[in-house]
């Protein structure tokens, strides 16, 4: 292997640990605190963000030993992360955070054995392109979750940790300080290096993200990012010549026109919401194909963020020094991924964490416009596209890396076929199995992930139509772990996700035995959080059911107007189903209004609430209901609590006949 391809897979490790361990870290605070739906001391699990503060007050002697130090912390948590409760993930992904931060600048100011300066910036880059084809390959290997992050799949961690760990060996980290001053600091290209991680962390380095903005091609956005960076990893060893012709000008063009596409992808999906609960629904079919133009383009024009983090990193090492001159640069560059984690996070719970919080409200757009907008205005500064003069790669693409690229990109493909199969089931019955389920996003009542529990009851019940809720997941505080796709891929089932993640709801998604027909959501006035009902069709039997698939909240008004918004949409369905979290108990009016049209399971099997088994439901905690047309019948409805539920909810299905 060469001296500088061990350097640039060095990276490749460190990036990816980075963003498992960043992402990891602010999913276990989001489910510490989703418990009690706000912010307390869990949030300054975020100050691990800030550990290259402790390279500031001491003068910095034998740097290795902190290099070695920094590794050895970061290869611990990040080995130990898949097989700790949420509280040790959050410790242990913390610990690890913090150790990448420090060992970042010893990295950047390290080079190969023998040489009297770093590689250019090409290998790093390259090497953050290799991050981003693991970090999908791991992706779409584990059904939508990152296979490396589960149990099953925690010894691809140690191991890349440990081949990491020895190439580390093949370089010589910094010894001493250097002490030579450089003109104006490196806050800035520190700064664009942070929102470029940003951007592959919160986007590009799962593949279902940009699919759930906007029901786009799983295998498109997967393949094409997969294959792209490969690309540009390919042009960095086979053709780097060809990067020294691009202009400042041609630099700029493609920046900005990468920050428009992702910007307008997500605008283009974006959601009037009703303001008013005199307001009418807002309907939201299947995208058009004309809304899935941006989107093309943006994935095709993504790899300019590599071309940036080389231009970022030249700039940085093109005067040695220090790591701890490069301190102030990190700094800046993670307390910017801790204001952009908020903003996204606030577009979400917009109705929780006021007074900052409500101002986010359908502001999805915003962090990513930023990060964009910020990385553009950066890179084409005067002085950041200088012609690089120092050791570059040497034009040969060996055939071990032509096979490894290959391989990684191939097995994207081959997983993401195998992840989305569907199998066959009999569609001649007079009978449908149909079952809510509030997941939690994939945690238990004590905010334990609880994925594989979910999936065991639900292949024991084998239910012919699936209603989750809280599914909406694929998103940075959630680690962008894609739990719809986990469940649909693992059972054969058809699955529509429900409404886009550029909504900001709590998520309903739909998972079927058959074709889900008509796809859409329906957006009823909300005052807390956005309510979306999303609806779908299947046939069975020769009848056409309309499924719904609910999840209101917020005020009493909110919830009579998504009650009337229901019946009304439902009203020339002849066989509907209706059944989700709906937040509603029998005395209350919204519940009652719809009860007056529709037939609950429990209650018209069970008058008295309580089963023969003993199974009591006539308490506050039965707000799951499975609703449907007269003409439809029902037997055997059973209610599961926790914590055999796995979930915070009770978990409920009934036997729907005709």
């Amino acid at each position: 292997m060469q001296k500088s391809s061990a350097y640039g897979i060095v990276f490749a490790i460190f990036f990816l640990f980075f963003i498992q361990m960043a992402g990891t870290l602010v999913e276990s605070i989001y489910i510490l605190d989703l418990m009690n739906t706000s912010l307390d001391e869990k949030a300054l699990g975020l100050l691990f963000f800030f550990s290259p503060f402790i390279l500031l007050p001491f003068r910095i002697k034998k740097t290795y030993l902190w290099a070695w130090v920094s590794f050895g912390l970061l290869f611990l948590g990040r080995g130990l992360t898949p097989y700790l409760d949420t509280l040790g993930r959050m410790l242990a992904s913390g610990v690890a955070t913090g150790a990448a931060l420090v060992l970042f600048p010893f990295l950047i100011t390290a080079k190969p054995k023998g040489e009297d300066r770093a590689p250019t910036g090409q290998w790093i880059s390259a090497g953050l392109a290799l991050a981003v084809v693991l970090s999908v390959f791991l992706r779409t290997l584990g059904y939508g979750l990152d296979y490396s992050l589960t149990p099953s799949g925690g010894w691809a961690g140690w191991g890349l940790g440990l081949f990491c760990g020895y190439l580390l060996t093949r370089l010589d980290l910094p010894v001493k300080p250097v002490a030579r001053k450089t003109k104006g600091g490196f806050r800035l290209p520190g700064l664009g290096i942070f929102l470029i991680l940003g951007l592959v962390w919160f986007v590009f380095s799962a593949p279902s993200v940009v699919a759930r903005w906007t029901e786009g091609n799983y295998v498109l956005s997967a393949g094409t990012v997969s294959l792209l960076s490969a690309g540009w990893i390919w042009l960095v060893l086979a053709n780097p010549g060809l990067l020294e012709r691009i202009t400042k000008r041609g630099l700029l063009v493609w920046n900005l026109l990468f920050s428009l596409c992702l910007i307008v992808t997500i605008l283009a999906h974006r959601v009037s919401f009703p303001g008013t609960p005199e307001s009418p629904s807002v309907i939201v079919g299947p995208p058009s194909w004309m809304q899935q133009i941006p989107l093309v383009l943006m994935l095709l024009l993504f790899p300019v963020l590599f071309l940036d983090a080389r231009i970022f990193l030249r700039k940085i090492q093109i005067t040695d020094i220090s790591p701890r001159a490069l301190v102030p640069g990190v700094l800046l560059g993670s307390f910017s991924l801790v204001l952009l984690v908020f903003m996204q996070i606030f577009s979400n719970v917009w109705g929780y964490v006021e007074p900052v919080s409500p101002w986010f409200r359908n502001k999805f757009w915003l962090p990513y416009a930023l990060m964009a907008g910020g990385i553009t205005v950066l890179v084409t500064r005067k002085g950041n596209v200088e012609a690089e003069k120092r050791s570059k790669p040497d034009g040969s693409l060996q055939w071990g890396q032509a096979a490894l690229l290959g391989v990684l990109v191939l097995g994207t493909l081959v997983a993401v076929v195998l992840s989305t199969r569907v199998r066959s089931f009999e569609t001649n019955k007079s009978s449908l199995v149909v079952m809510t389920y509030n997941i939690q996003q994939a945690n238990d009542e004590s905010g334990e992930r609880s994925y594989a529990r979910q999936l065991a009851l639900i292949r024991q019940v084998s239910p012919d139509i699936l209603a989750l809720q809280e599914t909406d997941s694929t998103r940075v505080s959630l680690n962008n772990n894609d739990y719809v796709r986990y469940y649909a891929g693992k059972l054969g089932y058809y699955s529509y996700y429900g409404p886009k993640t550029v909504t900001g709801t709590f998520g309903t998604a739909l998972l079927s035995k058959y074709p889900l027909r008509n796809p859409h959501v329906i957006f009823s006035y909300s005052d807390r959080d956005e309510i979306g009902t999303t609806v779908a069709e299947v046939e069975v039997g020769g009848r056409r059911f309309t499924i719904y698939d609910v999840h209101p909240d917020g005020s009493d008004t909110a919830k009579l107007v998504f009650a009337y918004t229901l019946l009304e949409q439902s009203k020339d369905q002849p066989y509907a189903i209706a059944l989700g979290d709906y937040n509603l108990r029998d005395y209350e009016e919204a519940y009652q209004l719809i009860d007056s049209v529709y037939t609950n399971a429990w209650t018209s099997v069970y008058p008295s609430e309580i089963s023969p088994d003993g199974v009591d439901m006539s308490g506050e905690n039965r707000i799951d209901h499975i609703f449907f047309s007269p003409v439809l019948s029902v037997r055997n409805p059973v209610y599961v609590l926790p914590p055999e539920s796995a979930t915070d909810h009770p978990v409920h299905w009934a036997e729907i006949f005709w």
